[in-house]
């Protein structure tokens, strides 16, 4: 009776001390439950990060899943790299084109309609030759020539200037000054005949060259030494023309003003000339005296007016480096998190690797 109330309190007390090491095999447990818990966030809340590694107790699978996490944080962040490069890229290009644009404007020409021109001055060269008519004529109507080698009738506003040649200095030039046609609606123009006598030249041609504006030349020079630095300045400005003997010259022009990039604004001519062959039936006599016809009229009402354009929109650029930069820092804070990632999850398995061992040993 005595031992058997002996072998039951010894059975008793080996239950109790079962129950205790089991207690404490849970309380281990819980306790390495709350070690792979993450940290609290921002809030303060602790939020646990599910492992799928906890429910295996393979080493080998549990290491290729771990393998397989770093892998693709790996990939990640490459990926984050190659954004942030492009990003990059793309700010430099941006800057680099709103440069060029900067240093390269556009060339923007506008046309602007016109019912009359103001009269342009015509300066010509006719050296031996002689001056036999001048007349405006409209809508492009010539009537046929009349006594043609005699003097006419000059009908234009005309004088004769006496300058230094500005690339010499010592050679005095004798230009011949008409006023220009100004009724383009009407298609005015103005046809003027030449003769010269005995010419030693194998090749024979009257020198013309076009200014902007023949009342500024008459106006604003009253004295003769103010119009002949005019003419100078206006020959070292403009490209002077040639027309020849023999034939009739028909000269269309249109203008173009050209806006600088310092505020100025420069003129200048554009011409279509045609050529026709004139043919001369006066007698054999009168043929050594060889004829020049010229005409000059307006090709159209449209003034060409050019300038520079520049297409760099400052607030473009601006928008697009914003967006940029944006990207850019958005990469680099998905860069930041992937790494912390890593090292929580390398941290993790450490851990779990040092528990194991001290497990078995």
């Amino acid at each position: 009776m005595a031992g058997a109330m002996i072998r039951k309190e010894i059975s008793r007390s080996y239950q109790e001390l079962n129950d205790e090491t089991e207690r404490d095999a849970q309380s281990a447990d819980l306790q390495e439950d709350l070690d792979d818990l993450d940290p609290q966030d921002g809030n303060g809340s602790a939020s646990p990060v599910v492992d799928d590694e906890a429910g295996s107790n393979n080493p080998s699978m549990r290491f290729s899943k771990a393998c397989l996490k770093n892998v693709f944080s790996v990939f990640l962040i490459f990926i984050y790299l190659l954004l942030m490069a492009v990003a990059v890229f793309l700010a430099y290009q941006t800057i680099t084109d709103f440069r060029e644009k900067l240093k390269h404007p556009v060339m923007s020409v506008r046309y602007k309609k016109v019912d009359r021109f103001e009269a342009p001055g015509i300066a010509l060269y006719p050296g031996k030759a002689q001056l036999l008519s001048c007349k405006h004529h409209y809508h492009d109507q010539i009537p046929p020539l009349v006594n043609p080698g005699q003097l006419g009738e000059v009908q234009c506003l005309t004088e004769r200037i006496n300058y230094t040649d500005p690339y010499t200095n010592h050679t005095t030039k004798q230009a011949l000054i008409v006023k220009g046609p100004t009724d383009v609606r009407k298609r005015e123009l103005i046809f003027l005949q030449f003769h010269q006598n005995e010419t030693e030249q194998d090749f024979s041609a009257i020198g013309y060259l076009l200014f902007y504006s023949y009342q500024e030349f008459s106006d604003s020079f009253p004295f003769s030494p103010d119009k002949a630095q005019f003419m100078k300045d206006t020959e070292s400005s403009y490209s002077i023309w040639t027309f020849s003997g023999g034939f009739r010259t028909w000269v269309k022009m249109s203008l173009v003003k050209t806006s600088e990039k310092d505020g100025g604004e420069s003129v200048e001519f554009r011409q279509e000339s045609s050529v026709v062959k004139y043919s001369d039936q006066r007698p054999d006599s009168e043929k050594g005296n060889e004829l020049f016809f010229v005409v000059f009229e307006w090709r159209d009402p449209f003034i060409q007016e050019v300038r520079d354009i520049i297409t760099a929109n400052p607030w473009n650029t601006i928008a697009s480096l914003c967006g940029v930069f944006l990207a850019l820092f958005k990469a680099a804070d998905f860069a930041k998190l992937s790494v912390k990632w890593m090292i929580k999850i390398r941290k993790r398995h450490l851990k779990r690797n040092a528990r194991e061992m001290n497990q078995v040993t």
